[in-house]
């Protein structure tokens, strides 16, 4: 595989959770490295593959056919055809000829305990010690615990840590994404379904509550749950029994719950945005997790796993050299550990060789609270086109790309659109996108 080919597809990989693009035929025309470990089947075996067993009912259909996003948990089908729940995302795609594909972000809802404990712990630094601490205490009691830290600290690392050193590491690690909960979802997806309940409910349907039957239930992002929604799960919480939407049966599970959020839930009592007693049965033992800032020395170990990772992915052992890492230890980590992940794997697509230096590590920059993609420099082949440097980062690399092949066939269009198998026609108009004519 050429370097500029592993820098398109490697963006692919930029994605942490699993991620699938499917085309207008309902097919599946990508996957990444996350969802080969997800679902324990490699990409060749599913590339090509129908993107749904039922197309009656598939939601990849309605987006092509509405372009409207969506969101909502659904199930899917792993290694050995065992089902699977994820927390999906899904959203339309233009290419730069306006072909539309779909994207779509997957992660798992639950992890069972017969799964190794998943790795990424990394530090010694004095903070991250007493946070490893911590979470051990917080393992070894059955009250709640609420995780506190700012978005890419590893709050729902810390929360499966604490999952696999507890009591209930034999059931199941369930995730709920309180940010995909509204009004409507809320009660189905955390308690269940019975068929018939609702338009759409063509079965019954078990809840996040149930699946997490003795094991744990992750709320993830608790303070963006819905204020009325928030007496429900309290009554939940507090006496372990629920119903399904449309069942007339008490349904009761024991339950650990873990908690975490980037917001001051303090605050939002104060301000009347979450309510104060579930707030105190949420809060019973409250961790703060350190932004990476706080956690300089664990820098250059947790380069080292990043790295591990992606030389894996890449085939070849990836290093960084000193100006590099200096230049990482001395980065302020607005987005912490995610950031810095990030960081490394488009410092990985932009490097020439396996060692990664000071002028392929590029930081996002925060403008007020928003966050602006850094401006990569492209090849000095392109250097000449001052208007490059308005391009999305994607356009960069899909630039250098074609750069390079104008530089091998000398400017032939008709060789470079063979090649990149696209026509002439559309090969001229990436030429001028781009500014390469």
């Amino acid at each position: 595989m050429s370097q500029s080919i592993f820098k398109l597809e490697s963006l692919l990989e930029t994605h942490e959770q699993p991620f699938v693009v499917i085309g207008p035929d309902l097919h599946v025309l990508a996957v990444n490295q996350a969802w080969e470990t997800a679902f324990g089947i490699t990409r060749d075996q599913h590339i090509g593959q129908p993107c749904c067993d039922h197309q009656g009912n598939c939601r990849h259909q309605q987006l092509f056919q509405s372009l409207e996003p969506y969101a909502g948990m659904f199930e899917a089908k792993g290694e050995d055809n065992v089902k699977k729940l994820l927390n999906v995302r899904g959203y339309p795609l233009l290419d730069a000829d306006g072909r539309l594909y779909l994207g779509e972000s997957q992660s798992l809802l639950h992890k069972s305990g017969s799964v190794p404990q998943q790795a990424g712990m990394v530090g010694n630094s004095e903070s991250f010690l007493r946070l490893k601490n911590k979470l051990q205490q917080a393992a070894q009691m059955p009250a709640p615990v609420l995780l506190l830290g700012e978005t890419g600290t590893g709050k729902e690392l810390a929360a499966e840590f604490i999952h696999r050193h507890s009591q209930s590491a034999q059931g199941e690690f369930v995730i709920a994404d309180c940010t995909l909960f509204g009004e409507d979802l809320f009660e189905s997806e955390l308690f269940g379904h019975e068929k018939g309940a609702f338009t759409g409910a063509a079965s019954s349907k078990k809840g996040l509550f149930e699946l997490a039957d003795n094991g744990t239930l992750f709320l993830d992002e608790i303070g963006e749950l819905p204020f009325s929604q928030q007496p429900k799960l309290l009554r939940a919480l507090e006496s372990g029994q629920f119903r399904r939407v449309g069942g007339t049966t008490t349904l009761k599970a024991t339950v650990r719950v873990v908690c975490a959020t980037h917001r001051n839930l303090a605050e939002m009592v104060r301000q009347g945005q979450f309510r104060e007693d579930l707030f105190y049965r949420l809060s019973v033992f409250p961790i703060d997790i350190p932004p990476l800032r706080e956690r300089k020395p664990d820098i250059p170990l947790l380069v080292d796993f990043f790295l591990q990772q992606l030389g894996s992915l890449r085939g070849n052992p990836l290093t960084i050299s000193r100006a590099g890492l200096v230049k990482l230890i001395q980065h302020a980590w607005p987005g912490n550990i995610r950031e810095l992940r990030n960081c490394l794997q488009l410092a990985c697509g932009l490097s020439q060789g396996n060692t990664i230096d000071e002028d392929s590590i590029h930081f996002m920059r925060r403008v007020g609270d928003a966050v602006e993609v850094p401006k990569v420099p492209v090849d000095e082949s392109l250097a000449v086109h001052e208007s490059m440097r308005s391009l999305t980062v994607l356009e960069q690399y899909e630039a250098s790309f074609i750069a390079g092949l104008l530089e091998k066939y000398q400017g032939n269009r008709k060789l470079i659109a063979a090649e990149m198998n696209v026509s002439e026609r559309t090969l001229y108009r990436k030429l001028n996108r781009l500014n390469l004519n």
